[in-house]
């Protein structure tokens, strides 16, 4: 019989990580070696893909930057076409421990989609002024969406159950701030059940953080207009079944 954990695939998007991706690649083996890694190497311009390769991990190699949206969905249409039962998005740049995905596939046994919250108590990780402002408003406004309470709607460490690769397979959003936001809108507007575990951040291993303090106001702002987009996109067109039927 294959467990929940041995039938789960890590997805890895990656745009110019190469100081960390390998050893992000090598402590996931190390800490979770019963699942398998893949690497979406998002149009990089350095060594990520082969820093991937030589980690062990395969690589699904994009020819253009997509950003997180697209390769995320490159990355479910990879565990759908391979017959995965779960999809665990975990960042190349180290700070999503990799401990956590077995808390995370244990929670997608009752929910298609369970979000790593890092305001739950696990870790030191904090905002604040109008970043933590806009990310409550957020996170006020899709909870009501998905009717149960959600903490940190843009956190990127989520697992996805069946039902959810399915779903996103064909449908995950591409646009800005569609793997966050709303990924989580159209899955809840799709019948699909959300819920949330405390995660630890940690540091970055490598690598450049995409937004400094003052560009990480501008893109919290952004969110509200990509909630707005979500919140006007139209009902999935037929409810969502069991993908594994």
């Amino acid at each position: 019989m294959v467990t929940p954990i041995a039938s789960t695939l890590v997805v890895m998007p990656a745009f110019n990580e190469e100081a960390a991706v390998g050893d992000v690649v090598r402590e996931v083996h190390a800490k979770v070696p019963e699942v398998d890694v893949v690497v979406v190497n998002d149009g990089s311009r350095d060594r990520t893909a082969r820093a991937a390769r030589e980690a062990g991990a395969r690589v699904l190699d994009l020819p253009f930057n997509l950003g997180v949206g697209g390769a995320m969905r490159a990355g479910f249409r990879y565990a759908q076409r391979e017959g995965y039962d779960y999809v665990v998005q975990v960042d190349a740049d180290g700070q999503h421990d990799p401990v956590g995905v077995r808390s995370i596939v244990a929670q997608l046994q009752h929910s298609d989609v369970v979000i790593g919250s890092r305001f739950e108590g696990a870790g030191e990780y904090a905002v604040h002024g109008v970043r933590r402002f806009v990310m409550r408003v957020l996170s006020w406004c899709i909870s009501r969406i998905a009717r149960t309470t959600l903490t940190d709607t843009t956190s990127g460490f989520r697992g996805s159950g069946p039902r959810a690769i399915a779903y996103f397979a064909d449908h995950y959003p591409a646009e800005y701030l569609g793997d966050t936001i709303e990924s989580l809108v159209m899955a809840a507007k799709a019948g699909l059940t959300i819920t949330q575990l405390p995660v630890a951040m940690r540091p970055r291993a490598g690598g450049v953080p995409s937004h400094n303090p003052l560009k990480a106001g501008i893109f919290l702002a952004r969110a509200m207009l990509a909630l707005l987009v979500a919140l006007a996109r139209p009902r999935a067109a037929a409810p969502i079944e069991d993908a594994t039927a």
